[in-house]
Order: structure tokens, then sequence, then C-alpha cells
């Protein structure tokens, strides 16, 4: 399998007044055409370690790796400049709530073409013909009105579907999603997870599911990493998540309900200071 991406010993860290704060130790693993989950719960490193691999940690941030390579470029040691031809271009990254990540006083239309002009010399024209496109193929029903329609007037789901489609216009190799259901109720979720998995399938690509939700990402990824305060502790198939073999992933998947084989009571995830000393596992494979 041809891959994309290979992260080796990324580090992020953080000072703070009276200490360092280490957010990610050391995470190795390697991206190819497929879907790729990061799970954990919430300050395990997840997201930091998407906006790391794109650039996006600031001061007083602090990033270090032995290698970020995309196809051939070393992105730890590439200047701002190169970066932000990467970014965006050639790996996207879709944040959890368009809420937050869509500008709200510019137009849906504007938005998405501002991002396909950014890395294409084309008209205004070209560039909304590209739009509406892309808005179709996101499953957007009525393009030509969301095309002129602010996110206020959006729905969750829609709103969603919109990032995706501006983060997809540029025609990326790897796109990171960001907890990209997490807001949505149930019924949107798994169009969102359809939609997804037709346009990687179609374009060839390579997906980062980030999620604190070990079913779903069970059901939609073909690799999991499970990440624990900062490394990862385990690796492994998703279809084999159930004979996971770390207690750290046996705790998460014994404290979860199951509707088919009812518990009287959930177990405790318990945890052990000594997970945070383990040397990380190599998940290039």
């Amino acid at each position: 399998m041809k891959r994309f991406l290979t992260v080796e010993d990324l580090w992020v860290r953080f000072k703070t007044r009276y200490d360092m704060v280490e957010a990610v130790r050391g995470v190795s693993f390697s991206l190819g055409r497929e879907r790729l989950g990061i799970v954990g719960e919430s300050g395990s490193g997840k997201s930091m370690t998407g906006r790391a691999l794109l650039g996006l940690v600031r001061p007083p941030g602090d990033v270090s790796a032995t290698r970020i390579d995309f196809l051939g470029q070393d992105l730890h040691r590439l200047p701002e400049k190169k970066m932000r031809h990467i970014r965006g271009k050639e790996i996207s990254m879709v944040m959890q709530d368009p809420k937050y990540s869509l500008n709200p006083v510019l137009t849906v239309g504007e938005q998405i073409t501002e991002a396909y002009r950014l890395h294409n010399r084309v008209s205004q024209k070209i560039a909304r013909a590209k739009a509406l496109e892309m808005l179709e193929e996101v499953q957007i029903r009525d393009p030509e009105r969301v095309y002129k329609a602010y996110p206020s007037e959006l729905s969750g789901g829609m709103g969603q579907r919109v990032m995706i489609a501006m983060m997809l216009i540029p025609d990326p190799k790897v796109l990171i999603a960001d907890e990209p259901t997490s807001a949505l109720d149930v019924t949107v979720q798994l169009k969102i997870l359809q939609l997804l998995d037709q346009l990687v399938e179609k374009r060839g690509m390579g997906l980062i599911f980030i999620s604190h939700d070990l079913p779903l990402v069970s059901s939609f990824c073909d690799r999991i990493l499970i990440m624990y305060g900062g490394r990862i502790v385990e690796t492994c198939r998703a279809d084999q998540l159930d004979q996971a073999t770390h207690p750290y992933t046996r705790g998460l998947l014994q404290s979860l309900p199951d509707i088919r084989h009812p518990r009287e009571r959930l177990s405790v995830l318990t945890r052990d200071e000594s997970w945070k000393q383990e040397e990380s596992v190599n998940a290039i494979i």
C-alpha cells in the first residue's frame, strides 16, 4: 500500500509558568489509502496530533519530530511559506463544529470559492462552478441556495457537509477529520460517515478520523490507534478491536453499554500512571 504520510517520534510541548506540559509524546504512525482512526479520551492528544501535522500549533507550543514525511517532503522542516502550499491543497482538516469553523459574515459560496482560488489561479466564474459541483458531490440537494446562504442559515449536518466540501475542493491527498460528527444526531452522523467513505473511495485519499467514539471508529475505519496521555498505547485492525489487549483499551470497551448484552452495572475505567511512561507502540505497519 502506498504511504502518503509517515510520522516518527512526534512531540508537542507547551511551556507554562511552572512546568513543561507534554501533550503529544513520541507518536509514530503511517497512513496510506485507508481510513485510520485515532481514539482516546479528551486530553489524550488526538486533536493536537492532527494540528501538529499541519503546523497549526502556535507558541507557546513547541513541535518536534524525527520525521513527518509527506510524499518525500519532511513537513516538520518546511518553511511556513511552503507549508501554506501543503496546508489545504495537499492535506486538509475538517474541524468538529461548523458553527465555529465557518466565517459567519461570509456566504458559503464566498468561503468555498476562496478555498479553491487560494490554490488555483482561476476566474471567479470557474471557481463558482467548481464550488457548486462540490456542493453537489457532498449531496446537498439545492447547491444554488446553499451557495448564497450564510452559515447561520444552515443546519448542523448541512454545515458539516459545507466544511467537507470546502476542505475537499482543492483535491487533497490526505483529509484529517477531527470529531466531524460529534455535534450531530445519530441519523445525520451516519450520512456524514457514508459521504466521507464514498469520497475517500472515489478519490483514493488517506483519511485520519479523530474521535472518542470507539464503536463508531471500529465500524468505519480500517485501522485504529488508541491514545492515552499523549502516547499511542495500542494499534489494531478495526475489525479486531474486540481482541485488543492493552488494559486501557479493554477498560474503554468494558465501560461501554451494550444493548445486546445488558449488564446491571458498567465497569469503571481504572487508569494506571505507568501507561503514560510506556514506550510508544511502533504503529508503522
